[in-house]
């Protein structure tokens, strides 16, 4: 882990995008990465796809959003910028990558002037939500469909005081 770092997902690495699977158990708590691409094709002014690398060597997928809105019609719901989707890949899991993921995202929020990071997760036995307590989210009791809202406040930027 000593070259951890987030890449672009080019025309050069999209094979490998494509090729990480989560494991067989956790399918059902995490979209494909080929789905993930496509909708951040749909969503391009807010989406952020990125290749988890630990050196040369992908091991995951993480992509953001930002300034989405869940209900445009709503004066009262406030733009949010979170963690869309996050696959470790089977056999890379328990490696800090998926930390390495969420804090790199909370940075590029926080470096966009955002003060709080929102994630949805699928509940259920060997689902993400401990992961995401862990560091530190918590649940704002709302749900997104058949997902929980779960939501982290950041820490300013020292550089802002």
């Amino acid at each position: 882990m000593a070259d951890l770092r987030l890449a672009k997902v080019t025309p050069d690495n999209i094979d490998a995008a494509l090729t990480l699977k989560v494991r067989p158990d956790q399918e059902r708590f995490a979209s494909p990465v080929v789905k993930s691409l496509a909708e951040a094709y749909a969503h391009a002014e807010k989406a952020w796809p990125r290749l988890i690398l630990d050196g040369d060597e992908p091991v995951g997928f993480v992509m953001a959003f930002f300034d989405f809105r869940f209900d445009p019609d709503n004066p009262d719901d406030r733009p949010r910028s979170g963690l869309w989707r996050l696959n470790i890949a089977d056999g890379r899991q328990g490696r800090g990558y998926g930390r390495f993921a969420v804090e790199s995202v909370c940075e590029e929020i926080r470096g966009r002037g955002q003060s709080r990071v929102t994630v949805t997760w699928v509940e259920g036995e060997g689902g993400p939500e401990e992961f995401y307590l862990r560091l530190g989210f918590r649940r704002t009791g709302e749900m997104s469909g058949d997902q929980v809202v779960g939501e982290l406040d950041l820490e300013p930027d020292a550089t802002d005081a």
